[in-house]
């Protein structure tokens, strides 16, 4: 190819120069959140009446706002055309807080409640600086509350006219690729989420309805945005996301014709990113409120990623969602089958988000959980994205490499000496076939080169079978994940102090039986040395030497021995058997259907208990054959292959056969 600049193929997005809104949202005690004041319009104008932003309070006021001190909200509003403008997405942020109503210096009429509650939100033409905007919005925010009067805005005017010098003097956009992830920590989505966080990522790709629950609003946006953020370029390029009858980024999309190898942003556009998530159909909402779920509902909505704070949504999570990712519980719920076969990750997959997953483990500082400890460069932020950057490129790589061979299938002459196989099967093979059925991948697949491969190399990042190795470290992983070791320490525990106590008490009993025995052995020698002196006094015969001991005395104090040895022993096999049931470590859980089940009945002299509690135990117990009928169909098994041992090279992080 030529090494040679090229005229931007991604469409810039059309701000039109929008400069950007400041407004208060309050909550009423009987109308409930209302706009009460704008800045930086026309006075008397009313953006929210223009615009038809009629959910913009509710967007501003997440529902469970009130059980913190401080909450922020993002969100997206549809800004309608007009005139020679066209339709596109505006970005919001906002800033919640409350305060005790007894605090305000001037108490209005109106407030009845005993804490006033209100946001200061920013609306802008994109959310790449909102990292930066939110510390800004905080102090503001916080500034504002502590005059204890909100009826002096001046520190509102003054912010709101700081944004628009900004805009115009068009500040930070020389460092928009270092901005635009500032808050959005990749290292906590890796560290809580592990192998799911390359689920989550390839479930974006596929555009599903995805939802996003959590109590805490801030940490429920920016998980979306981190997750998106991890495809190349797609921030700057979110103009359609606000509705899904916006179709701008695809009408004005240009086939690239030439690459500058040397230039980053020269390839990733040749390779035909970002792909477009969030296009006709789709649609973005980091928090939506239940008032717009009619939008979701809708027939023309074919795909979203919203997140949402009320747990009502939870009870229509089969209407409103295909994936539910549970931010408070940590659990990922896929209710389409379908789906869930597309996202079981294959063997190199695994490999690779392992391989990432312990890099951040490796590093990971609780005091500084967004920095490495060892302040390198692997683990970091930049080390995470530049990680999915490579395994995108080589993936979209692969499928062009896949389509290829496909196409010259029966041609000698077109064959690829240097490509084993077909290398997008590392990637998974249902979910290239879910994936080769979405609008991203007809839009990427239109406007790219058929030849790709020649570009990027066509091979996964940690390409390869399962291996001895990967076994190994997944087995290692859920030990420690299911903190095995530990359970297995307490039940070795457990083991050791009642065969302890075991053994004492049974050397206690046994010590006891003989001090018995040797008692009646002296109690009988004494009685024979009395019938001597006796019997030498009156002149009579004596008897033999030696005791007659005496057995039934003896047997009694045997028997009472024997059945409290017994009795013991009989109650520590009952704990044993308990144990191996309920495992080692945690309390027995009676059996669900089961419960208060008597025990058998003892044997008694006829025998018929005996008999009887034998039966019903051979009737309880299954048939040979269904026992084994039910282990074959719940039995898994996998047959490894032997595979070339795997290296991690952790210089540039990538997974190579050796």
């Amino acid at each position: 190819m030529e090494n040679k600049e090229i005229s931007s193929t991604v469409p810039v997005p059309e701000t039109n120069g929008f400069i950007p809104l400041v407004t208060v949202v309050g909550f009423h005690h009987a109308r409930g959140p209302e706009v009460e004041t704008w800045f930086g319009v026309e006075e008397g104008a009313d953006p929210a009446i223009d615009n038809d932003w009629p959910l913009l309070p509710f967007m501003a006021l997440s529902d469970g706002a009130h059980a913190s001190s401080e909450d922020f909200s993002y969100f997206t509003l549809l800004r309608p055309a007009r005139g020679s403008l066209p339709a596109t997405s505006l970005f919001g942020i906002s800033c919640t807080r409350q305060m005790d109503a007894s605090l305000l210096i001037n108490r209005p009429a109106d407030v009845t409640r005993s804490t006033v509650q209100k946001a200061v939100v920013v609306i802008a033409d994109s959310p790449q600086f909102f990292g930066m905007l939110r510390e800004r919005l905080s102090v503001v925010t916080s500034a504002w509350f502590a005059q204890r009067e909100f009826t002096d805005t001046e520190i509102l005017r003054r912010f709101q006219e700081s944004l628009k010098e900004e805009k115009e003097r068009g500040v930070g956009l020389a460092e928009e690729d270092r901005e635009e992830y500032l808050g959005m920590s990749l290292r906590e989505l890796v560290r809580e989420f592990r192998w799911q966080t390359l689920v989550l990522f390839k479930c974006c790709l596929l555009q599903p309805k995805m939802l996003f629950f959590g109590s805490r609003c801030e940490r429920l946006c920016m998980m979306q945005f981190s997750l998106i953020s991890l495809i190349p370029g797609l921030i700057r390029n979110l103009q359609d996301c606000a509705d899904p009858d916006l179709d701008s980024y695809e009408k004005q999309l240009v086939k690239p014709t030439s690459l500058k190898t040397s230039d980053r942003s020269s390839l990733l556009c040749y390779m035909g990113l970002p792909l477009q998530i969030f296009g006709k159909g789709s649609l973005f909402g980091p928090y939506t409120p239940l008032q717009q779920l009619d939008i979701l509902a809708d027939y023309g909505t074919k795909s979203y990623i919203v997140g949402s704070t009320n747990s009502l949504l939870l009870q229509q999570k089969d209407r409103y969602s295909d994936i539910l990712i549970n931010l408070d519980e940590m659990t990922i719920n896929i209710t389409s089958s379908s789906l869930r076969a597309a996202l079981t990750l294959s063997a190199a997959d695994r490999r690779w988000m392992d391989f990432l997953t312990q890099s951040v483990n490796d590093t990971w500082d609780e005091k500084n959980p967004g920095r490495p400890k060892t302040m390198g460069y692997v683990g970091s932020e930049e080390f995470i994205r530049l990680q999915f950057e490579e395994y995108l490129l080589s993936l979209i790589s692969s499928v062009k490499c896949h389509n290829y061979l496909n196409h010259h299938a029966h041609n000698p002459r077109a064959m690829l000496p240097q490509v084993e196989g077909d290398p997008s099967s590392d990637f998974g093979n249902d979910w290239i076939e879910a994936w080769s059925r979405t609008e991203n991948y007809r839009i990427w697949e239109r406007n790219t080169d058929s030849h790709l491969f020649d570009i990027v190399e066509p091979k996964h990042p940690c390409a390869g079978g399962l291996t001895i190795d990967d076994v190994q470290r997944r087995i290692a992983e859920q030990v420690k994940e299911f903190h095995l070791d530990e359970r297995f320490a307490v039940g070795k525990e457990v083991l050791g102090r009642n065969l302890q106590a075991g053994k004492e008490k049974a050397s206690t009993v046994f010590n006891k039986l003989y001090a018995d025995m040797e008692a009646l052995k002296e109690s009988q020698r004494r009685k024979h040395e009395e019938a001597k002196r006796e019997a030498e006094k009156n002149g009579t015969s004596v008897a033999s030497p030696g005791f007659a001991p005496d057995l039934n005395g003896a047997k009694q104090t045997v028997q009472s021995v024997g059945s409290k040895a017994g009795a013991y022993i009989g109650s520590w096999g009952t704990w044993m058997g308990e144990k191996r049931k309920t495992g080692w470590g945690r309390a027995a859980a009676p059996q669900k259907g089961k419960e208060n089940i008597p025990s058998p009945p003892r044997s008694t002299r006829n025998g018929k208990s005996t008999e009887s509690a034998r039966q019903s135990l051979m009737d309880d117990r299954p048939k040979t054959t269904e026992s084994y009928q039910e282990r074959s169909d719940e039995g898994h098994y996998h047959t490894l292959t032997p595979a070339t041992p795997i290296k991690i090279s952790r210089g540039n992080g990538r997974c190579n056969n050796s």
